[in-house]
């Protein structure tokens, strides 16, 4: 009848849930089984063709996952630090080779007529664009290599093999294919080693192709904004790039002002523009102003001691040093124009 159907059916979705099933499959809950629950876990994964069932076991997965995955996502963040490193290394080290190759590096390695270079080279890092192609690369070389594994081993077809390598490098983690599930494999130790290496190696790099991809496009929405405040009025542009000081535009278009004795009176207008207008400055922007005024005053403290001012004062007007900064260079300047007025 419809109705002995209809609990015959829920009986089979609970035995489904508990984990029967008709064919011959893996323990679940063996070492094997518990590591590779564990790996889907911290991994954020989350396959779910293995679920706690107990109360007991709930509570421990909420606390276990808590710092597991805390510790799998640390994990995956020194992992891009250290990636972006040899990558930055091998970069520099090829743009080395070809500053050498047009005479512009000395080969023996000592600084000579190119020593501008060679202290630009110090800080140099690799664009964002090349991390993300170099990712993108090495993404699709391990899903290739993957999916060529999974297709005879599994009996899965080639696209599906790299549609669940996406999802589960990326930690989607849909469920609906799942490797090494079978009770049996040739090569079992080997296949399953694989597994995991493939795995470990495809989340890493898909997790930091994600962290990078998040990067070119907030730079490309930072460049949209920027366009889209270059058609507005002057006055609105004033006011968006007064309230937008801090972006960050692709490629460094808002390059930072070097901190310099000659751009003294440029950033001390600036902050003082701000000051007047009512704007709270920055921290970064009010110890940046405090050394450039204390570079100024010891300048100036200085001249005063060897007799200057009274020879520069002519030209003060010229170099832009016609306002002083400090008390004592206010006075000095006061005094050097008054002696030579007389």
């Amino acid at each position: 009848s419809r109705a002995e159907l209809r609990h015959f059916l829920r009986e089979y979705e609970e035995a489904s849930v508990a984990g029967i099933r008709v064919d011959d499959i893996r323990p679940r809950w063996d070492f094997t089984g518990a590591f590779y629950f564990v790996g889907t876990v911290v991994s954020t994964i989350g396959f779910g063709m293995t679920t706690p069932a107990t109360v007991g076991g709930k509570i421990f997965l909420i606390f276990y996952g808590l710092i597991g995955c805390a510790g799998t996502i640390l994990f995956f963040n020194l992992f891009l630090e250290r990636l972006i490193t040899v990558i930055a290394y091998v970069m520099k080290s090829c743009h080395e080779r070809q500053l050498r190759r047009k005479g512009v590096l000395p080969h023996n390695g000592r600084r000579g007529s190119g020593t501008s270079e060679v202290d630009s080279l110090v800080g140099w890092k690799p664009s964002v664009y090349y991390v993300m192609l170099i990712l993108c690369v090495a993404s699709l070389i391990i899903s290739c290599c993957a999916s060529a594994m999974y297709t005879p081993i599994e009996g899965w077809s080639y696209f599906d093999s790299l549609y669940f390598c996406f999802v589960a490098f990326s930690t989607i983690g849909f469920g609906d294919l799942v490797s090494s599930q079978n009770i049996r494999y040739e090569s079992q130790g080997l296949y399953r080693f694989g597994n995991f290496v493939f795995i470990l190696m495809g989340v890493c790099c898909i997790y930091s192709l994600f962290n990078v991809i998040s990067i070119v496009i907030k730079q490309s929405i930072n460049w949209i904004l920027k366009k889209l405040a270059c058609k507005c009025c002057h006055r609105c542009q004033r006011r968006l790039f007064h309230s937008r000081r801090n972006v960050v535009m692709p490629g460094n278009v808002r390059s930072r002002r070097n901190i310099s004795i000659e751009t003294d009176v440029v950033n001390e207008s600036d902050t003082d523009g701000r000051r007047l207008s009512g704007e709270m400055i920055s921290m970064k922007d009010f110890l940046a102003s405090n050394k450039v005024s204390l570079a100024i005053m010891q300048k100036q403290l200085s001249e005063t001691a060897n007799g200057y001012p009274r020879q520069m004062s002519s030209n003060s007007k010229q170099n832009g040093f016609s306002g002083g900064v400090g008390a004592l260079a206010i006075m000095n300047n006061r005094l050097a124009e008054t002696s030579v007025d007389r």
